[in-house]
């Protein structure tokens, strides 16, 4: 008694055809199946770009252009005892 057979299924089926019609049924689906392929589209996509691309090492700090910039103010820290 818990379970749904078919012809319970088949009458659910037929009152959402007649409150939504065929029409706005079809344009649900298409745009179901638009936005899946789309999100299929943009995974693959998503997944090339990150694998053509290396990823790139921290750049490191160089004390080059404090020397050539003399407004910068080269300082050293201490430890306070």
């Amino acid at each position: 008694m818990g379970s749904l057979s078919i012809w319970h299924w088949l009458i659910v089926l037929l009152i959402v055809v007649m409150v939504f019609g065929t029409k706005k049924l079809k344009n649900m689906g298409s745009d179901l199946g638009g936005a899946v392929k789309g999100f299929k589209d943009g995974m693959k996509d998503g997944s090339a770009a990150d694998a053509a691309v290396p990823p790139t090492p921290p750049s490191q700090v160089t004390n080059t252009s404090a020397a050539e910039d003399p407004s910068t103010i080269d300082v050293q820290a201490k430890q306070k005892s």
